[in-house]
């Protein structure tokens, strides 16, 4: 009897749930017809009327999240399952057949999380055949939704006076949609979230889970946090060596290993599609099924009551194949959900952390306009020195800076060396370290030394105040196979015990306001600046040949990262060899060079490693530096925003970028380099359109007079350019209104 009346009040409550789950639904707007629409605007452009919602379809059976650029369609009904995903702009559906929204392996065993089944063909999905399909049998079933705003992934300190934008909101604004799943009849005691982020101005989506364990522990052996059967851009019948991919940009906070996403995007991979019989390739081997899960486990215990999260997978519809564009839509995307990546300080690499060397460099730098100075690498700097008295030294130091206006800054190399036997990553076909990490040998950061490591960083920067940190050798992805290390019991939870060891880190500096410069690609998840892209050992080469390969680094760089995510490098003093005929210093030696490097450098937004003793050596010097600062800062804005690629460096005839930014009042900014021994007269073709201007445009040199010119139905300008031999000239876009 007591069995009859407990299962009745379950019975009531679920009842009671989803009448108002029901409730719910029912009270959410209808999708806007204007939803459907393709829009007669450019988000690009002008980004404020798409305004991300949450909706239900008209005949009522999907919720449906939707901003005007992109659509997700989730039906909810027999069970969960993403059945549209649309780019309003294209309106192209990028979704073929219905998958589950996540996968779950809990004590050893797989579960779907939602999903349907009993699509006749895997080609396409028709609207009318979603009625007939049924549950994934055995899968977690959903029983409700919850919505609200948009949530930050972790507190943000920012550095408004380093931002050409220092309004930027954090988290960004939006919609997020949050589905509850219950476990299959004599399932694990645990219940999934699957939770979606849509955000205002942009094609981007968010989605990551939630596993919560009920009454007893479970263990979490694996996840897959997205799967997309998504349409093939291409159909080739045999194997073919260099595929296209679905035009969906996607990336995860899981990412390192590398300073581009491509290579960096352990988590993300596109796969052939065991379902997908009537595909046109012969060996069903077209990569047309996204998957999103960690490489290795996370092999997780979850204790009673408490939950884990996994990573963020990032979606970004794209709607160009046109490169330049792509680029523009993956640059935004980082804006918005990595703001801190437009935090673009100038940093001076002091060579000696001794007291009165960086008192010295404290000065020169704020004489001149610099932002930072790092106690770079090699300067014998140490931060993982907790002595009182060491602290204390550079606490007074940072203190110091901060009167000056600069913040003092840090480096600390972390996983490209050995530690010890004990500490260091453990092979396992070998039992030893040595032969498998990406550096061969490497710290594991969930050993006792990369757990007291940490506590060192944190000590050491809450102590001396210090803004910044530059962690070099940061976590590349290695696993370890040690069963002694504090931090990991195994191979199959050490991966991603120590990304959350590293991240967490990062996290905690971004919440303190510390500046982090990292080799890696840990944007979204707290830093603000890797390599651009250079080989170190080019810094050698002679003077000229680096101007040159400076410039075409830049260029590269930019196709996919902001002028503000990517550092440069300046060699004051020797580096890597090269003598002479390589090094700036005497700087007023070489005064022409040094300044055609902050030309270079800050004409493209780009900081560099200005590395070495001093910033100036003479007031000559300190002249042409303070001039450059002060021209940056005057157009700091349109400096920092976005690139549209002109002509790539080569030495045989003129290169140029362009600036754009359609917020601004000045629109854009154009830099032309001439490399050539004699002066040159072009007509250069500069295409105005995403400086937003239409009909008329004015362009000054420099600081001359403006003069108008007539945009030409592709939105471009003839301009004529005069420019003596190794000279460097910039023109300023006004509206011609």
């Amino acid at each position: 009897m007591r069995l009859s009346w407990m299962a009745l009040v379950v019975l009531v409550l679920i009842f009671e749930f989803r009448l108002t789950d029901a409730a719910e639904f029912a009270a959410l707007p209808e999708l806007p017809a204007a939803h459907l629409r393709q829009p007669d605007r450019d988000w690009l452009l002008d980004p404020l009327p798409f305004k991300a919602g949450l909706f239900r379809s008209p005949e009522g059976k999907e919720l449906v999240l939707s901003n005007g650029l992109v659509r997700r369609n989730i039906r909810i009904t027999p069970n969960a399952a993403t059945v549209a995903l649309d780019s309003t702009v294209t309106t192209a559906s990028l979704v073929r057949a219905v998958r589950p929204e996540a996968m779950v392996e809990l004590d050893g065993k797989a579960y779907p999380v939602g999903g349907l089944t009993g699509q006749p063909v895997q080609n396409f999905l028709k609207r009318e055949w979603l009625d007939s399909m049924k549950g994934e049998e055995g899968a977690f079933t959903y029983t409700g939704f919850e919505s609200g705003p948009t949530q930050a992934r972790f507190p943000w300190k920012p550095r408004a006076e380093w931002m050409p934008e220092p309004n930027l909101p954090w988290p960004p604004p939006g919609v997020r949609l949050t589905l509850d799943f219950k476990p299959p009849a004599g399932g694990p005691d645990a219940t999934v979230q699957v939770h979606y982020e849509l955000y205002d101005g942009l094609p981007l989506l968010c989605k990551w889970i939630t596993v919560r364990a009920g009454a007893r522990a479970v263990r979490l052996n694996a996840f897959r946090a997205e799967i997309i059967a998504a349409v093939e851009p291409e159909s080739s019948v045999e194997l073919n060596p260099r595929w296209e991919l679905p035009n969906l940009h996607v990336e995860t906070d899981m990412a390192f290993g590398a300073m581009d996403a491509k290579g960096a995007s352990p988590a993300v991979a596109w796969k052939p599609d065991p379902l997908y019989s009537t595909q046109v390739n012969y060996l069903r081997k077209t990569p047309c099924l996204l998957e999103c899960a960690p490489p290795i486990g996370p092999d997780q215990v979850i204790e009673p009551g408490n939950a884990f999260e996994s990573f963020r997978v990032f979606e970004l519809v794209q709607d160009s194949t046109d490169r330049e564009r792509r680029g523009l839509a993956v640059r935004r995307m980082y804006r918005t959900i990595a703001p801190w990546v437009t935090e673009n300080p100038l940093i001076f690499h002091a060579a000696s952390a001794k007291p009165e060397r960086v008192r010295a460099a404290i000065d020169q730098a704020s004489d001149v306009g610099f932002e930072i100075v790092l106690m770079t690498f090699g300067s014998g700097f140490d931060a993982e020195n907790t002595a009182p008295d060491y602290m204390e030294t550079y606490r007074k130091l940072a203190e110091y800076a901060a009167s000056k206006h600069v913040a003092l800054g840090g480096y600390s190399l972390l996983a490209s060396r050995s530690i010890s036997p004990e500490d260091d990553v453990v092979n396992p076909k070998t039992g030893r370290p040595g032969g498998f990490a990406k550096f061969d040998n490497s710290p594991c950061l969930c050993s006792a030394w990369g757990l007291r490591y940490f506590e060192k960083l944190r000590a050491v920067c809450e102590t001396t105040g210090l803004g910044v940190l530059e962690n070099d050798g940061s976590y590349p992805g290695d696993a370890c196979a040690s069963n002694t290390h504090p931090g990991h019991h195994g191979y199959d939870d050490s991966q991603w015990n120590q990304w959350r060891q590293i991240t967490g880190f990062y996290e905690w500096c971004r919440a303190r306001g510390i500046y982090l410069d990292v080799p890696d690609w840990y944007f979204l998840t707290g830093s603000s600046k890797c390599g651009m892209g250079y080989r170190e050992t080019n810094w050698s080469l002679p003077r000229a040949e680096q101007e040159i390969i400076e410039r075409q680094n830049v260029f590269d760089g930019t196709w996919t990262k902001t002028p503000s995510m990517g550092w440069m490098f300046v060699p004051l003093m020797e580096y890597h060899g090269g003598g002479a005929a390589a090094t700036i210093e005497p700087l007023k030696d070489h005064l022409d060079h040094y300044q055609q490097r902050l030309m270079n450098l800050l004409g493209a937004g780009v900081q560099a490693c200005y590395r070495g003793p001093r910033l100036y050596d003479a007031p000559e010097t300190r002249a042409m530096v303070t001039r450059w600062v002060d021209w940056y800062k005057r157009y700091r804005p349109i400096l920092d925003s976005d690139i549209i690629h002109g002509r790539r460096a080569d030495g045989r005839d003129v290169d140029w970028i362009l600036h754009v930014n359609p917020t601004l009042p000045t629109r854009g900014l154009l830099m032309v380099y001439n490399p050539l021994n004699e002066p040159v007269e072009r007509t250069l073709s500069v295409n105005l359109y995403y400086t937003g201007l239409r009909d008329r445009a004015k362009l000054r040199e420099q600081e001359g007079a403006p003069a108008e010119f007539r945009l030409d139905h592709d939105y471009r300008v003839a301009l004529p350019v005069k420019l003596p031999s190794k000279a460097t000239t910039w023109f300023v876009v006004e509206s011609g209104d």
